[in-house]
């Protein structure tokens, strides 16, 4: 005996395996799947950002060699100012070196170096000869060992044979601890009874020479 089963004809559904439409939305990801996307989309830049900043911590705390610190900047202004003033330098020793005197005084430390109004100077050689200096200005360096002295400058001092010698002119540049007296520009000189007039000169009183730059002319005192 056969039996024969007879199943109701099904309507045909078609089967797409492309994508989904366009028009179709996507499901939504959890938020623990779009932020993993994006912590891996940036992790190379992050990585190079923490990389920088570690480079910028360790450059700015690690120590530095004794004597690398920088140097402060030291201004052109003067960094104090003195009015009617005498100051003194002496030599290790304790002697009297240097004496300067004046209306006004700056000091100016990009340089070490001191201007002073009505300058009053007074020098002291190892043998004891004095030299003394004026002019309306005076450039000295710190311990004022070198002087320019400016307007209307005089020095007088003596030459190693006991001659006073007398010094005058517009720029003379001094130096006391060697006693030397030099100016490129126009001196009257007086040494003894003898005046010299010159366009410069050059006086090294530890060698007694006396260089002038013409024209010059002189009168010599025929005693020496």
């Amino acid at each position: 005996m056969s039996v024969e089963l007879h199943l109701p004809d099904l309507p045909e559904v078609p089967i797409s395996l492309g994508p989904a439409p366009a028009g179709l939305p996507r499901a939504p990801q959890p938020w623990p799947s779009r932020l993993r996307q994006v912590v891996v989309a940036y992790l190379p830049l992050l990585l190079m950002a923490l990389l920088a900043l570690g480079t910028w911590w360790l450059v700015k705390n690690s120590p530095r060699a004794p004597g690398a610190e920088e140097a402060p900047t030291l201004s052109s202004k003067p960094d104090y100012t003195m009015n009617q003033f005498s100051i003194s330098h002496y030599q290790p020793d304790g002697r009297l070196q240097v004496r300067i005197e004046g209306r006004t005084l700056r000091h100016f430390p990009a340089t070490d170096r001191i201007e002073i109004e009505d300058a009053l100077i007074h020098g002291y050689a190892p043998n004891g000869n004095v030299t003394d200096a004026r002019a309306r200005r005076a450039i000295s360096n710190g311990d004022g060992s070198e002087v320019q002295l400016i307007g209307a400058a005089e020095v007088s001092t003596r030459t190693s044979d006991g001659l006073p010698l007398v010094v005058r002119g517009e720029l003379l540049h001094l130096y006391l601890v060697t006693e030397r007296i030099s100016s490129p520009q126009a001196v009257d000189l007086h040494l003894g009874a003898s005046e010299m007039h010159a366009a410069g000169m050059t006086y090294d009183n530890a060698t007694r020479r006396l260089d002038l730059v013409g024209p010059a002319r002189a009168a010599f005192d025929p005693r020496h």
